[in-house]
């Protein structure tokens, strides 16, 4: 269903007032803005707080979702296909689908707005996740991200 009035998520606030983090992969919390659950589906827009300096997700492929990233605070390098870009606050970046892409955090701290169009299962990835209670094994991560329309193809990004 379509949200039918506009809302409000106040700042360090959650859509939900769920504080997801990523636990194993980093420490990084994500708030969810806006659901997928508001727009049937058509976009997820996420704040991620960025506490793993030298940290990211692996290699990886959305088949089904464009995704961009906006830089509030910090510095990160990206790698979207063959491509590499280095991301300071106020940039923005654009990842198209069916392209590999990661991202690894150069500051001591960082954040950035995400948004996945279509909104596609990431709501639930991050619940899972936030459930992990060891560093997961590389198996583990790769069904994780594969249950959830995502395939890892390499390593997470490291310091040039």
């Amino acid at each position: 269903m379509r949200a039918e009035k506009g809302f409000k998520v106040n700042s360090g606030a959650a859509r939900f007032g769920i504080h997801y983090k990523m636990k194993g992969v980093t420490l990084n919390t994500l708030d969810i803005k806006i659901s997928g659950k508001d727009t049937e589906n058509d976009l997820a827009v996420f704040e991620q707080i960025g506490l793993t300096p030298n940290g990211g997700p692996p290699l990886h492929i959305h088949p089904y979702q464009d995704e961009w990233f906006y830089v509030v605070e910090g510095e990160y390098s990206f790698q979207v296909g063959e491509d590499k870009y280095q991301m300071k606050t106020g940039d923005t970046i654009f990842l198209p689908r069916k392209v590999p892409h990661a991202f690894i955090q150069l500051t001591e701290k960082g954040k950035m707005i995400v948004s996945y169009l279509p909104a596609g299962k990431m709501e639930d990835f991050f619940a899972v996740t936030n459930t992990w209670t060891h560093p997961p094994t590389k198996e583990e991560i790769a069904k994780v991200f594969g249950d959830h329309d995502m395939q890892v193809v390499g390593e997470p990004l490291k310091i040039d």
